[in-house]
């Protein structure tokens, strides 16, 4: 199977300050969330959402919104800008 990509990229704060990093597909998107010390529901539904794309339940996209959503919630969203 290949890579499951969305579009536009979620850009979170990567392990370097000053350093974003933008996510642009499913399997990156699980990395990240593995990484987040934070662990609220956003990110719950996230890896949810992200299991469910390797399925073929939910769309890449759909992945894309609850990821951005569990960045707001960790605190690692930045601005696409």
């Amino acid at each position: 199977m290949g890579l499951l990509w969305f579009s536009p990229p979620v850009y979170v704060k990567a392990n370097r300050p000053g350093i974003r990093h933008g996510v642009s597909h499913v399997e990156e998107a699980v990395e990240e969330l593995m990484a987040w010390d934070t662990k609220g529901p956003r990110r719950t539904k996230a890896v949810q959402s992200c299991v469910d794309a390797f399925e073929a339940r939910v769309s890449p996209q759909e992945v894309r919104e609850a990821f951005e959503a569990a960045a707001k919630e960790a605190s690692v969203y930045l601005s696409p800008e």
